[in-house]
C-alpha cells in the first residue's frame, strides 16, 4: 500500500504501466523403460535418471500488451534482476513501470533500487489468484 500511495506523487498515474510478474519451471523427465524379454525373466534396462529444466521468467502488461521474458537456468536474484532490467530497458522514455509479483525468495526489494523507472508491489502470501500471468502458464 506504501509503494501506491507513494507512486501518486512521484508520477501520474497515467504514466505508469502496470506488469505482472511470475516464474515457471519447465522441465522433462524421462518416463519408464520398457523391453522385450521373454516370458518369466526380469531383464535390467539402462534409463536415463537426469531431470532437465529451465525457468522462463515473464512479465505482461495487460494494457499496452507489452510482454517481456528470459529463460535461465536457475531462478535467483541474479536472473530476477536482469529480467527487471529488460523490463525498464523496454519501457517507453517517460513512462513507469509497476512491477506486480508474489512473495518468492529472490523477489527482494533491493532488486530495483538501481532501476530509476521501475518500482516493485509484492502481492500478499499464497495469493496466486491475484496475478492474472499465473493463467498464461496454463
Amino acid at each position: 500500500m506504501t509503494t501506491i500511495l507513494n507512486t501518486a506523487r512521484l508520477i501520474a498515474l497515467d504514466r505508469i504501466d502496470v506488469l505482472f510478474q511470475d516464474e515457471v519451471r519447465f522441465g522433462q523427465q524421462n518416463t519408464t523403460t520398457c523391453i522385450w524379454a521373454e516370458k518369466g525373466t526380469s531383464p535390467r534396462a539402462v534409463k536415463q535418471q537426469q531431470f532437465e529444466s529451465a525457468y522462463l521468467c515473464g512479465a505482461v502488461c495487460p494494457t499496452t500488451e507489452a510482454t517481456q521474458a528470459i529463460i535461465a537456468p536457475h531462478a535467483n536474484s541474479e536472473y530476477m534482476h536482469e529480467h527487471l532490467e529488460l523490463i525498464s530497458t523496454a519501457t517507453p522514455f517517460g513512462r513507469h513501470a509497476l512491477v506486480i509479483m508474489d512473495g518468492a525468495g529472490w523477489h527482494q526489494q533491493d532488486l530495483a533500487d538501481d532501476v530509476d523507472n521501475l518500482m516493485l508491489l509484492k502481492l500478499p502470501p499464497y495469493s496466486p489468484e491475484l496475478n492474472p500471468i499465473e493463467q498464461v502458464w496454463q
